[in-house]
């Protein structure tokens, strides 16, 4: 049989290709000693609705997912590099909607939780290979592990186990980090209770003080539940009320003396650093630090090689394993053709260049610059009817 179909003379079967490879635990809260019933993979108390309330973080989030949603996804030959026509789902992976729409919460999910999922809604008959896809929250995935902690035997979705392969599996991004839910919950929680004071100092501007008793002494007991009793009255009104033996004295802090503004600026400080964003990107630089003109321009380009390439790796070299792309060929974001876009004057001056070298041709030098050719009878077809 193998002779014959060397010869020819029978057709192979086709290989099944598994639509997920149920990839290798690499980080401890993925482990079933942190996963919880919610399904979030990070061992500390915040969750992503609370951690998007910090404006920083906000920022932060929409700064990756905005970014690299805009980028075009392309495919290419890995020996010429040569770029070739992409499949329809490279262009459209969820049917329902826009490519950078479903690339933005992908882009979200590896912040957060350090890894994303897609859910594969249809198969190509012909290869095997998953289709069209649908972005799914990492609240409601969650893996089956095995007895070491070390391999996931298989996935549930909403409490439904889910195939490994097919129409029904998943298509497993992972991060290279645990993700900030995990790595920066105490950040991002003291962050949160920064956000919450302050509020609850503007909403309710009473001075903190003491409370003295000029009557019989109270046991220890009543004393809490009077600081708990005006804790908790203080945060819906700054209207006071106190019996005769009770007085209270302002230690007369201003919200400058708080600090509130310098904690603020240092929360996000301490936020760009842990999504690892330039920190003049959220108006948290350290003060007496300037970016001149050329910085910012040249920061584009750090933002990329510093910020966005461990989500822009994340992304391609998943996009490009065999279950989802023929092997020879990678997907790529069209990173420097867009973001990275220089100003027409430097392009041009460049494409000059190379055509002088007969590095390139007059057509080619037309199609970086996305231009149809216009010339009569010059060689060119023109364009107008």
């Amino acid at each position: 049989m193998w002779l014959l179909s060397r010869l020819r003379l029978v057709d192979e079967a086709p290989a099944k290709l598994e639509a997920q490879y149920a990839p290798a635990v690499m980080d401890l809260p993925f482990t079933n000693n942190y996963w919880n019933t919610t399904g979030l993979n990070y061992g500390g108390g915040i969750d992503r609705v609370s951690a998007m309330q910090i404006p920083s973080v906000t920022r932060c989030r929409n700064l990756l997912s905005g970014v690299l949603a805009a980028l075009p996804l392309e495919l290419y030959n890995e020996k010429t590099g040569a770029e070739l026509d992409a499949p329809v789902w490279l262009n459209q992976p969820d049917i329902r909607q826009p490519r950078a729409v479903t690339i933005a919460w992908t882009i979200d999910s590896l912040l957060f939780y350090g890894c994303a999922y897609w859910f594969v809604t249809e198969v190509e008959a012909s290869t095997g290979r998953p289709s069209r896809f649908e972005w799914v929250q990492n609240t409601r995935v969650s893996p089956t592990l095995d007895a070491t902690g070390h391999e996931v035997l298989y996935y549930t979705l909403n409490g439904k186990k889910l195939p490994m392969s097919g129409v029904g599996s998943l298509i497993t991004f992972q991060g290279l980090t645990q993700g900030i839910l995990s790595t920066g919950a105490r950040t991002l929680q003291a962050a949160l209770d920064l956000e919450k004071a302050a509020s609850v100092a503007a909403s309710t501007p009473m001075p903190s003080g003491y409370i003295s008793n000029s009557g019989a002494d109270l046991p220890e007991g009543q004393v809490q539940g009077l600081l708990a009793a005006w804790k908790s009255a203080r945060n819906s009104r700054s209207t006071a009320f106190l019996t005769s033996t009770l007085s209270f004295t302002p230690t007369n802090f201003s919200p400058k003396e708080m600090l509130y503004v310098e904690g603020i600026q240092n929360s996000a400080l301490q936020v760009a650093r842990l999504c690892n964003i330039p920190a003049f990107y959220l108006s948290a630089e350290v003060q007496g630090n300037s970016m001149t003109y050329q910085n910012i321009i040249d920061g584009r380009r750090d933002l990329v090689a510093l910020s966005l390439q461990p989500f822009i790796s994340c992304v391609e070299s998943r996009l490009s394993m065999d279950d989802l792309t023929p092997r020879g060929n990678c997907v790529k974001m069209a990173v420097d053709e867009t973001f990275l876009r220089s100003d027409a004057l430097t392009r041009l001056n460049v494409i000059e260049k190379m055509i002088n070298l007969n590095l390139i041709s007059v057509e080619q030098a037309q199609a970086m610059e996305q231009l149809t050719p216009m010339g009569i009878g010059d060689g060119y077809e023109t364009n107008i009817l």
